[in-house]
């Protein structure tokens, strides 16, 4: 058993609601095998209290914390120095508490490219990206970055409209065309909680999908989702959300404990567990 000391380095995951986080699992196994006087907490945060117990966790001593969903945006807006890529996502789901204060950064975008290549998928366009949030923002951001066209669709088109119009130039599309449209893209991205475990399902039919197309979903509550089941069924490389979650705790890990960990079949294991 692995006892803290009082200097014991301390993290966590800021989510409302956080329970279903494998956050915890995925750091406390890395905790346990680097042997580190460090523990990774679960902390459930409601959107209205954010910015106050982020503070008071920089303040607290914390290292820093993971944020996950729906504080990804109110994060950006609470630190104090925020990386380039970040910045230009203008969404932060790592915090590094250090004596400057609060620093944001984004590893949404390096974990889905590092999952995409993982499992043979390389990060090409045309893309699709379902959905206008947080995440999209960081996946979008990252897709441009390895050179992809990305086309953005989503329930509410103003909210499409700014993150295209904010990460130019990732095109539009109808909410309602993107089923019919799927014979035009390489990859299909499903950033939106629709199709997560307690939320709607996603209306998404695949039957014009490109062949070789490869479908991607940073859900991982169920593990395999309608759309990757689909997926799977017509023949097309799918793409399941799990190891985005562990390939983006890697450079948050290593900021706060001083150790770049390893994503490996045992970690998939326990965090699928």
């Amino acid at each position: 058993m692995r006892l803290l000391s009082g200097s014991a380095r301390l993290a966590g995951v800021i989510g409302w609601p956080v329970a279903h986080s494998r956050s915890p699992r995925i750091h406390g196994l890395w905790l346990q095998r680097h042997g580190i006087d460090g523990a990774y907490v679960p902390l459930p945060v409601a959107p209205e209290n954010f910015a106050e117990v982020a503070r008071a966790l920089a303040k607290a001593g914390f290292a820093g914390a993971n944020v996950t969903l729906p504080h990804k945006e109110a994060a950006f807006a609470v630190c104090d120095k925020v990386e380039d890529f970040a910045r230009r996502a203008r969404a932060v789901n790592t915090l590094v508490f250090g004596p400057r204060g609060i620093e944001g950064r984004n590893t949404d975008g390096y974990g889905f490219i590092a999952n995409l290549r993982a499992h043979g998928v390389a990060p090409a366009g045309p893309v699709l990206v379902l959905g206008a949030g947080g995440a999209a923002r960081a996946i979008v951001a990252a897709l441009q970055e390895a050179g992809a066209e990305v086309t953005i669709t989503n329930r509410s088109p103003e909210r499409a409209a700014a993150l295209a119009a904010a990460l130019p130039p990732a095109r539009l599309l109808p909410w309602a065309q993107r089923a019919a449209a799927c014979s035009d893209f390489a990859l299909l991205v499903n950033t939106t909680s629709l199709g997560m475990a307690g939320h709607e399902r996603l209306e998404m039919g695949l039957d014009r999908a490109a062949a070789g197309m490869a479908v991607a979903d940073i859900v991982y509550t169920p593990l395999e989702t309608a759309l990757l089941a689909e997926a799977a069924a017509r023949g097309l490389r799918a793409v399941g959300g799990l190891g985005m979650l562990l390939h983006q705790a890697v450079p948050g890990f290593a900021a706060w404990f001083g150790v770049t960990p390893v994503v490996d079949d045992e970690l998939y294991r326990i965090a699928a567990a």
